[in-house]
C-alpha cells in the first residue's frame, strides 16, 4: 500500500516523465510482491527501499516544498530508528543535504548538530570534521560569520588530526572564501596559498585547484591588482580543460565573466563585451546555471552601454532583471536597478533614473545589505543632486561603519584561531606514535623533575647560607653600634673621671685643709667665734658628702651605659619624635637585665620595633604609639600599641612588614600577637624566653 502510495504521488506531479512512471509501476509490482512475505526481513528491506525512495522524492525538483519537507521528515524518522553505525551517519548527511538544497535552514542545522553529537559520541573523526563543516556552511548561509568559521576551523583541526589533506584544503578554501567575503584580503590571501601548497602535490584535484584561482583572481580584483586578478582567472581557465571536471557545472562561463568583470573595472569594456558574450554562449548556461546565465547578461548590458553601443539596450537590462526578479535573487536585483538608473541617465530621463535608483535604494536597506546600500547611495547623489549631500553624509557614514565592521571581523577570525583549543588525536593508526611521545613526555617529566628538586635543594642551601650571613652581619651590625655608643660613652666616662678626679684631689683637699684649720678654732675660748665654728664645720661636712657621692656617681655610670642597650633604642625613638607627628610614649622595666640578653635578640627586638614603627608611620595615622619593654616570668616581652585606623586581620594578608616581624620574632624563638580591627587601632606583643634565674641573681 506504502508503495502504491508513492506512486499516485509521484504520478501526480510526473505526467511528463514516462521513465519514472515505468520505474515506478515497477516498484509497485516489486512491492505488492513484497507485502505478501512477513517475516523480519523483508520488513527490514522494506524499510530500506522506503528510505532510498523518500530521499529521492526529497530532491525532486518537480515536487513542491512542503511535498519535499515532509519526505525528508520521513526518510528522517526511518534513519532514527536504525541503530548507530556509518551508514546511519551517512543517511543523516543525506538529510541534511536536502533541507540545504529546500533553504530550510532550522532543519539543516538539526540535523547537522545530530550527526555531529552522534560522531562526537563514537569518535568517529572523519563524521566530526564533517559535521563541523555542515554547520560552518549553515551559519555562513545565515550570515553569522564569526560562528561559520569557528567551526570551519574546527573542523580543520580535525582533518589535520587524521591527516585527511584533501578535505583540509577544501576547508581551508572555505574559510578563505567567507574571509574574502568579510573584507579580510590578507589573510584570505595567506589561506588560500596554504591550500595551494597541499594540493600541488595531490593528484585528481583540478577542480580544488580551480576554486584556488578564481579565489585569488576575484580577491585580487577586489584590491585592484587587476594584473595579478587576470593572471589568476586565466589560469582557473586553463584549469577546465581537464576532462575530469564535469563540464553541466558551468565553470568556464563562471571564469569567462569573472575575466570579463576585472576588464570591466579596468574600464576596458571591448574587451569585457568579449568575455561576457563567449560567457553566455556556453551550452545549457540557462537551464544549468540561471543565476550566471541573468548575471552575464547583465555585465554584457553594461559593458555595451559603457562603451556606447546600445544595441538591444535596454532590453538585456530588463530579461536579466526579469530573472532575478523571479529568483528573487536581492543584490543581482538591486545591481540591475542601478545599471538601469546609470542607463536612463545617460539617455537623460531623470525621472526613470531616479526611480530605479530609489528602488535600489530602499530594497539594499530593507535586505541590510551594506555594499549595496552604498552602490545605490552613489547612484542616487548623482541621479539626484539637489539631495546629493545628503546622500554623500550616508554614503560615508555607512562606508566607515563597513569598514569598522570588517576590521572587527578579520580580528575576530584571528582571535578564534588563537583561542580554539587544539582537538586530540582520535585516530587508532596514531596509537604507536602517542605511546612513543607518552614514554618521551614522562622521561622528560622524569628529567625535568630531577632538575627541579636539584635546583630547589640548591635554592634552600644558597637561602639557608644566605640567613646565615644575614645573622652574622646583623650581628657585626649590631657589634659596630655598640662600639660607636662604647667610643662615645668611654670619652664621656674619661671626661667625667677627670672632673670627679679633680673634686676628689682638689676640691675635697682645700675643704679637708678649711675643715682642720677650723677645728683648730676649738681651742680659742671665744663663745661667739666657737658657735660660727661649728656652723661652717657643719656645712663643709654637708659639701663634702655631696662632691663624694657626685665623684662615686660618675664612676658608677660607666658599668651602666657600657653596651647600654636602652640608649640605641632612644636614638631611634629620638629620631621618630623629630621626624612625626604622632606622640611617642616608652616605657622600659627596670628588672630587665640586659647585659644578660644576647645580641641576637637584641638586634631582632631593635628591627622589631624600627618595623613597627614605620608601618604606624605608613598606614595607621595615628596620633599616639606606645612603646613599651617589661619583664615577665621567663619571658621578655615587647608591646607596641597604636591608636590608628586599624584593619582586618581575617581578611588582610600579612604584607612583607609584618612578615618580616615574624620572622625575627621565630629567630629569637618567640612568639607574636596581632590584635586589631578598623578604627580601633593596632596592639602588637612579641614574647622572647630568657633565662630568668640569671635576672634573679642579679636581681
Amino acid at each position: 500500500m506504502f508503495i502504491l502510495l508513492v506512486f499516485l504521488i509521484k504520478i501526480k506531479h510526473t505526467l511528463k516523465k514516462p521513465l519514472q512512471i515505468l520505474l515506478f509501476l515497477f516498484l509497485v509490482l516489486f512491492g505488492c510482491t513484497n507485502e505478501r512475505k512477513q517475516n523480519k526481513n523483508v520488513n527490514l528491506n522494506s524499510s530500506v527501499d522506503s528510505l532510498s525512495i523518500y530521499l529521492s522524492l526529497a530532491k525532486d525538483l518537480n515536487l513542491p516544498l512542503s511535498y519535499k519537507q515532509k519526505y525528508n521528515q520521513k526518510a528522517l524518522d526511518i534513519i532514527n530508528a536504525q541503530k548507530d553505525d556509518s551508514i546511519k551517519k551517512v543517511n543523516l548527511f543525506k538529510v541534511a543535504n536536502r533541507y540545504f538544497n529546500m533553504n530550510d535552514w532550522e532543519s539543516y542545522k538539526k540535523v547537522s548538530r545530530l550527526v555531529l553529537e552522534k560522531s562526537l559520541v563514537s569518535k568517529d573523526s572523519a563524521n566530526i570534521a564533517k559535521g563541523y563543516v555542515y554547520l560552518g556552511d549553515y551559519y555562513q548561509a545565515q550570515a553569522i560569520s564569526d560562528s561559520a568559521f569557528l567551526n570551519y576551523f574546527k573542523a580543520e583541526k580535525v582533518f589535520l588530526g587524521i591527516n585527511d589533506e584533501f578535505n583540509i584544503a577544501k576547508t581551508l578554501l572555505t574559510k578563505a572564501d567567507l574571509q574574502l567575503s568579510e573584507g579580510d584580503f590578507f589573510e584570505s590571501e595567506i589561506t588560500i596559498f596554504k591550500a595551494l601548497k597541499i594540493l600541488k602535490e595531490k593528484k585528481d584535484v583540478s577542480n580544488l585547484l580551480y576554486d584556488s584561482y578564481n579565489l585569488l583572481g576575484i580577491l585580487y580584483n577586489e584590491r585592484e591588482e587587476y594584473d595579478k586578478a587576470l593572471e589568476f582567472h586565466n589560469k582557473a581557465l586553463l584549469i577546465l580543460d581537464d576532462k575530469s571536471i564535469p563540464s553541466d557545472t558551468q565553470l568556464k562561463s563562471t571564469s569567462l565573466n569573472n575575466i570579463g568583470f576585472v576588464y570591466l573595472k579596468m574600464h576596458n569594456f571591448n574587451l569585457a563585451k568579449i568575455y561576457f558574450k563567449r560567457g553566455l554562449e556556453q551550452e545549457n548556461l540557462f537551464t544549468g546555471n540561471t543565476v550566471l546565465y541573468a548575471m552575464l547578461l547583465d555585465n554584457l548590458a553594461y559593458a555595451k552601454f559603457k562603451s556606447k553601443e546600445f544595441t538591444a539596450l535596454p532590453e538585456q537590462f530588463y530579461d536579466a532583471l526579469k530573472i532575478r526578479d523571479s529568483l528573487k535573487l536581492e543584490s543581482g536585483i538591486i545591481l540591475n536597478k542601478i545599471h538601469l538608473s546609470e542607463y536612463y541617465a545617460f539617455e537623460r530621463d531623470t525621472l526613470k533614473a531616479i526611480q530605479f535608483s530609489k528602488q535600489a535604494l530602499n530594497l539594499s536597506r530593507t535586505s541590510n545589505n551594506s555594499k549595496n546600500t552604498l552602490d545605490a547611495l552613489k547612484q542616487m547623489a548623482v541621479v539626484d543632486p539637489e539631495n546629493s549631500s545628503r546622500y554623500s553624509r550616508e554614503y560615508i557614514k555607512i562606508n566607515e561603519k563597513l569598514q569598522r565592521e570588517e576590521r572587527k571581523m578579520g580580528e575576530k577570525f584571528s582571535r578564534i584561531e588563537y583561542e580554539t583549543s587544539e582537538i586530540k588525536d582520535q585516530n587508532s593508526n596514531l596509537q604507536e606514535k602517542n605511546k612513543t611521545l607518552v614514554y618521551v613526555f614522562s622521561i622528560c617529566t622524569l628529567v625535568g623533575l630531577f632538575f627541579y628538586v636539584y635546583k630547589t635543594q640548591q635554592a634552600r642551601n644558597r637561602e639557608l647560607l644566605f640567613k646565615q650571613q644575614q645573622q652574622i652581619a646583623n650581628e657585626d651590625i649590631y657589634n659596630l653600634m655598640i662600639s660607636q655608643q662604647n667610643e662615645i660613652e668611654a670619652t664621656r666616662i674619661k671626661e667625667k673621671k677627670k672632673v670627679a678626679q679633680e673634686l676628689h684631689d682638689g676640691v675635697l683637699g682645700r675643704m679637708f685643709g678649711v675643715r682642720i684649720s677650723l677645728d683648730s678654732l676649738d681651742k680659742i675660748d671665744e663663745v661667739e667665734a666657737a658657735a660660727k665654728r661649728k656652723k661652717y664645720l657643719t656645712e663643709l661636712k654637708y659639701i663634702e658628702e655631696d662632691i663624694r657621692e657626685i665623684s662615686h656617681d660618675l664612676n658608677r655610670e660607666k658599668s651602666e651605659l657600657i653596651n647600654n642597650f636602652i640608649v640605641i633604642l632612644n636614638k631611634l625613638f629620638e629620631n621618630q619624635q623629630n621626624i612625626y607627628d604622632s606622640k611617642l610614649i616608652t616605657t622600659f622595666d627596670s628588672h630587665i637585665k640586659w647585659d644578660l640578653v644576647s645580641n641576637a635578640v637584641k638586634i631582632n627586638l631593635y628591627r622589631i620595633v624600627q618595623e613597627a614603627l614605620q608601618n604606624c608611620n605608613k598606614y595607621a595615622n595615628a596620633n599616639i604609639i606606645t612603646v613599651e619593654f617589661k619583664s615577665e616570668i621567663n619571658y621578655l616581652v615587647l608591646s607596641i600599641f597604636d591608636d590608628g585606623i586599624g584593619f582586618d586581620t581575617k581578611r588582610t594578608k600579612n604584607g612583607i612588614g609584618l612578615h618580616n616581624i615574624e620572622y625575627r620574632a621565630a629567630e629569637c624563638k618567640g612568639s607574636v600577637t596581632i590584635k586589631s580591627a578598623k578604627g580601633e587601632g593596632t596592639f602588637l606583643m612579641i614574647k622572647v624566653p630568657i633565662d630568668q634565674k640569671l635576672n634573679l641573681q642579679h636581681t
